[in-house]
């Protein structure tokens, strides 16, 4: 499967043009993860944006961040997202450390990887190509944020009070 297929399948990449599309592609390295293989940790620099191209990959934070105590606790996995979505883009945009780790959830996990430099390149040489983008990636954040809040608030509304 071809690279601009493959794009065409992501929500971050709606609207854009073929031309577009083949731009950025040009940018793109595969790379591909076994079941369980570690794609980036938390809290570490990151300066790619994935887009899944097949299997799965869980998004997983580390249960000290929640408050946990117990190293037996593991990680615990927040999303699970599979073909045509993307992460790491919370990175892309601020520049910060990692706020969540990314593991392979089965074998043959194939992903696009996009550096961060190259894509902040073309959308400054191509504005059309960064208006689309930038808009379709806030809107791919605000719905993961979305998701994110109704379990909090899941959480909040079954967990035991004390």
């Amino acid at each position: 499967m071809s690279f601009v297929t493959i794009l065409k399948q992501a929500d971050i990449f709606y609207e854009l043009s073929n031309t577009q599309l083949e731009l950025v592609a040009s940018i793109c390295t595969d790379k591909n993860y076994q079941a369980g293989e570690l794609v980036f940790e938390e809290n570490t620099p990151g300066s790619e944006l994935c887009i899944i191209a097949d299997g799965e990959v869980e998004i997983q934070v580390n249960p000290a961040t929640l408050g946990k105590k117990d190293e037996e606790a593991g990680s615990y996995t927040i999303a699970t997202l599979r073909r045509g979505q993307s992460f790491g883009e919370v990175s892309l945009v601020d520049e910060g450390l990692r706020s969540a780790s990314a593991r392979a959830g089965n074998a043959e996990t194939h992903l696009l990887a996009i550096p961060r430099g190259k894509l902040m390149l073309l959308c400054d040489t191509y504005p059309q190509l960064g208006y689309r983008l930038m808009r379709n990636l806030a809107a791919d954040l605000a719905m993961k944020i979305r998701h994110t809040d109704l379990q909090v608030r899941e959480v909040l509304t079954w967990a035991p009070r004390k």
